[in-house]
């Protein structure tokens, strides 16, 4: 499986958008600061993800989300 996931701060609510193969392995790099673009913002927790079958959707996908129009949808789900 591929995810696409949305990460949020606890340090100060920004989003984070990413891809991975293993989510689980993926949260615990970015609350450890293994990544440099999330590495000042954690801990860090999960608030929604999305599972796709095949690599290039997962990524095509990701693509739409980090646009304005993704993130709006993004946001509009988080808010319930």
């Amino acid at each position: 499986m591929f995810y696409n996931y949305v990460i949020q701060s606890l340090k100060d609510k920004q989003l984070y958008i990413g891809f991975t193969t293993d989510l689980k392995k993926r949260l615990i790099e970015h609350n450890q600061g293994l990544n440099l673009s999330t590495k000042r913002y954690k801990p860090w927790i999960i608030v929604y993800y999305e599972a796709c079958l095949d690599k290039g959707d997962a990524i095509r996908r990701e693509g739409y989300l980090k646009t304005t129009q993704g993130g709006r949808l993004i946001k509009r789900r988080l808010k319930e």
